[in-house]
């Protein structure tokens, strides 16, 4: 049963709010079932962290990006976000400055950045709730099903189904 107080991105399984595009994702509802005109709905929270996961899997294997600053540059530009506070946060929660060198083919990297992330994007979880939105586990299983693409040329614009 979905709890309407829960931030938008957790009611749609996509706690990184990655917006509405032709790309159609694994895991992504079906076309009936997309209820926000702006942010893609998926089937379950795995399917919304391996998509936000590939993403920056993505901008550091294609594109370089290896620091905390470049990285949220690219994900949350300045023109809809406060970016510098927002790497800040992430940097803190990470425990790395922001322009410390991260490696996010390196699973322990890429599920910490995914879950300072998801709680910038959606908030402290309310008391009662995990911390980081969602179990360690459910994190660990996203990682598993993008890190054996690190070798192979990721792209959201080529999303596999």
């Amino acid at each position: 049963m979905q709890n309407f107080t829960d931030p938008r991105g957790i009611r749609n399984n996509n706690p990184g709010n990655i917006r509405l595009s032709k790309v159609v994702w694994q895991g992504q509802a079906a076309t009936a079932a997309q209820t926000d005109p702006d942010f893609i709905v998926f089937t379950a929270p795995v399917y919304g962290l391996r998509a936000l996961m590939k993403t920056l899997l993505t901008y550091h294997l294609k594109y370089g990006l290896d620091t905390v600053r470049s990285v949220i540059n690219r994900w949350a530009p300045p023109v809809e976000n406060d970016t510098g506070s927002y790497m800040q946060d992430v940097a803190r929660r990470i425990g790395v400055k922001v322009d410390d060198q991260i490696d996010l083919c390196a699973q322990k990297t890429l599920v910490a950045l995914s879950q300072a992330i998801v709680c910038h994007e959606n908030g402290r979880p309310p008391q009662g709730r995990v911390a980081h939105w969602y179990d360690p586990s459910v994190y660990a299983a996203a990682a598993a099903l993008v890190l054996p693409l690190k070798a192979a040329s990721v792209s959201p614009q080529k999303e596999d189904a």
